[in-house]
């Protein structure tokens, strides 16, 4: 159950990451694709953070 733990929480990390990433890329001038599908992208990946952040947390408070 440790390592499920771990592996979540890597993956919520990556997620994390991407989301960085596309936020700091629509802060760019003549940036592609638009802004608006950029901040789409890293709300999703937030929101795919969360839910892994939330499944790793249980996994590690039951293990």
């Amino acid at each position: 159950m440790r390592g499920i733990s771990i592996v979540l929480f890597i993956i919520c990390a990556i997620f994390f990451i991407g989301m960085i990433h596309f936020l700091l890329e629509s802060k760019r001038p003549g940036v592609y694709p638009p802004r608006h599908v950029l901040k789409k992208r890293a709300v999703t990946l937030a929101a795919g953070g969360v839910i892994f952040f939330l499944f790793g947390l249980l996994f590690s408070l039951f293990s």
